[in-house]
This record gives structure tokens, sequence and C-alpha cells, in this order.
């Protein structure tokens, strides 16, 4: 027991030393190491813009300018108002958006938008069918070559449209706007298996897809989003610079707006590359 006493109280001892030696290390070092972790950092986000892409029924983006210039006290202030859709540019899907009794974007627990990540490509098959349905056999045979998805893992899909942003009628299919676009929008997303087979045999912590939609564009049932959300799994859309990104050995932080009650809302994601 002493013995386990001193090893204890030698370990503790080190850990402390250890703190206080990082702690008061050169600022040159610590700047290296900080802009060396700075470079591991992709932002996975389109910027929100006029430009954004929304769904043809949403509202879309508005900035509006409330102050901008000098003061009367001498000091620049500068200060907007926005509105928009919850849905549109990269954003969270929260699982309540179509599953009631789900999380709502303020429920969703941190754990579930912080993890280690994998990108499954679809792209070369996506571009060529602008209908294309991910089904279980893109997965296993994505992890033939590349081992298994574990679970927990956060899986970004590839579907290689990121391309086209912001050209609506390239990215969605159609740049009409309203409810009589909605049939003519064409573009990849997840099947109700491929959805199934990620919450059940992968059991994942969320999915992101550089589409408008984990649903294929010309999907009435939402059937993706249904299985997904009723597993309280949630959805990022519109993700940018999936192509930048190695097929596993990364993290994904994704941190949306905290909209108490909120079906979605705009997104933050950035990937965090090992060095």
């Amino acid at each position: 027991m002493r013995r386990l006493l001193v090893m204890s109280a030698c370990l503790a001892v080190g850990f402390v030393c250890a703190t206080f030696a990082g702690a008061f290390a050169g600022s040159d070092s610590r700047e290296r190491s900080s802009a060396s972790a700075l470079r591991g950092l992709v932002d996975l986000s389109h910027p929100l813009n006029e430009q954004t892409i929304y769904w043809p029924t949403a509202r879309r983006w508005k900035l509006t300018p409330v102050a901008e210039g000098e003061t009367e006290g001498g000091y620049y202030y500068a200060s907007n108002d926005f509105e928009a859709s919850e849905h549109g540019g990269t954003h969270l899907d929260a699982p309540r958006h179509f599953a009631r009794g789900g999380w709502t974007a303020d429920e969703i627990p941190l754990r579930r938008l912080v993890g280690d990540a994998v990108v499954i490509n679809v792209s070369r098959r996506a571009l060529k069918n602008r209908d294309y349905l991910i089904t279980p056999s893109d997965f296993t045979g994505w992890e033939r070559s590349h081992g298994r998805i574990q679970r927990g893992s956060i899986v970004l899909l590839r579907t290689g449209f990121e391309r086209y942003w912001p050209d609506a009628e390239k990215y969605l299919g159609t740049a009409e706007r309203g409810a009589a676009a909605v049939p003519k929008l064409h573009f990849p997303g997840l099947s109700e298996a491929g959805a199934q087979w990620l919450v059940r045999q992968r059991k994942v912590k969320a999915i992101g897809i550089d589409t408008a939609s984990i649903d294929y564009g010309q999907s009435t049932d939402f059937l993706a989003h249904r299985v997904l959300g009723g597993a309280n799994v949630p959805i990022f859309e519109n993700v940018d610079r999936l192509s930048g990104l190695p097929s596993r050995g990364f993290q994904v932080v994704a941190l949306p707006m905290k909209i108490q009650g909120g079906s979605g809302g705009p997104v933050r994601i950035m990937a965090v590359m090992r060095p």
C-alpha cells in the first residue's frame, strides 16, 4: 500500500510539473504550436449572403444594416438585422424537423456534434446521375477499401455537387422559386435503406451531405429525414469543401445556432485534421 501511495504521489507531482512547464513555455513555442493547429482546420461552411441557396419555398437570407459609421461619441459602431429560414446555406436539420418528439436544435447534446469523421465519396456516380440514391452497397464498398465505419462516427457524403455552389440551376436542378419549383429539383441524396443501415448497423452520431437535402431532390416522402430524425441523428446539409478532405483520419466540429425549439439553423462546421 505504501508503495502505491508513493507511486501515486510521484505521478501527481509529474503531472503538475508538466502543467506548469506548459504554462510557462516560451511564447515562440506556443505561437508555433497554435499556428500548426490552425493549419489543420478546414472550414466546411458556405457563407451566408445574397447568393446563399435556399429551398424554393423558404425565406431567403436578408441582411438589413441598422447602423454603420462614427457615432456622436467619436467611436465607430456597426450593427445589422438578419432574417431567413432555419434551413438554408450550410445548416443543421435537428431531429425534430421530421420526427415528433425528436431533439430540437437546442436539445442536441454537444457530444453528438463533435467526433471522428469519414467521407464517403460517391461523386463519380452522382455527377452522372442527378437523381442518384446512396445505398448500403456504397457504404460496404467504401469499407472494403478504407475499413469499417466505427460506431459513433460522423459520416459526410460527398456527391461532388459542392462544385456548383452558388449556381442554383446546377446545384438544385432549377433556379425557380416557389411551390411550383419543388417538383423540378434534381440532386442526389441518401436512400431510406442507406439511412437505416447507418443507424442500425453503424449507429452513427451525425451525418452531412454536400447537397440541399439528405433526401434526393425528387423525394416526396423524405424517408431518409424520417429515419434519421426518428433515431435522433442530426443532419448537416449544404456542407462545403468535402473534396479537400481525406476519407478518414480527421474530426468534425459542427456548432449550430442554439435556437430554442428550433427545427434547425445555420451551422459553422470545421474539420480538424490530425498533424
